[in-house]
């Protein structure tokens, strides 16, 4: 548990700005509350199984909710975290099955997977690990994006 920080301007595009009138029956949300679900929506598309499933927004993304494994803990806060507009993450999320914690990594121009495996395992061979400790965020090895935040397994 703890705070994770983003960088604010780089990540999935999930906060969209509406520019149409409410209908007068119609339930109007606050941004704030627009935004929570949409965060939420991003968790639970993805797959990641949390339970319990907790998000408030203040001058971060506060997440709870509990877990099985820490890779899962870790995916829930990058989730987040690699949104447009988010720069930092407090987790709050119980973890049932704790195992060792990857360290995160910031995506420098001209890296690649390969790249990162290399200066982290000695290996460029390696990054699948890479790749598969971050899905389902990414759905291709050659999507990253400078400013996203991954998961290394330190266990390459």
């Amino acid at each position: 548990m703890g705070l994770f920080s983003f960088i604010k301007g780089a990540g999935t595009k999930l906060f969209k700005k509406k520019n149409r009138t409410p209908e007068v029956e119609e339930v109007v949300k606050t941004e704030e509350e627009q935004k929570i679900e949409a965060l939420m929506a991003e968790v639970n598309r993805l797959n990641i199984p949390v339970s319990g499933l907790g998000v408030e927004l203040g001058t971060c993304v506060i997440v709870n909710g509990s877990t099985d494994t820490n890779a899962d803990r870790e995916k829930v806060i990058l989730a987040l975290g690699n949104v447009e507009g988010i720069n930092a993450v407090q987790d709050n999320i119980l973890v049932t099955n704790p195992e060792p914690e990857s360290v995160f990594h910031e995506v420098k121009k001209g890296d690649t997977l390969s790249k990162i495996a290399k200066d982290v395992y000695g290996d460029p061979m390696k990054y699948p690990a890479i790749f598969e400790a971050n899905r389902p965020m990414l759905s291709d090895p050659d999507k990253i994006y400078p400013g996203q935040i991954l998961r290394i397994p330190m266990e390459g």
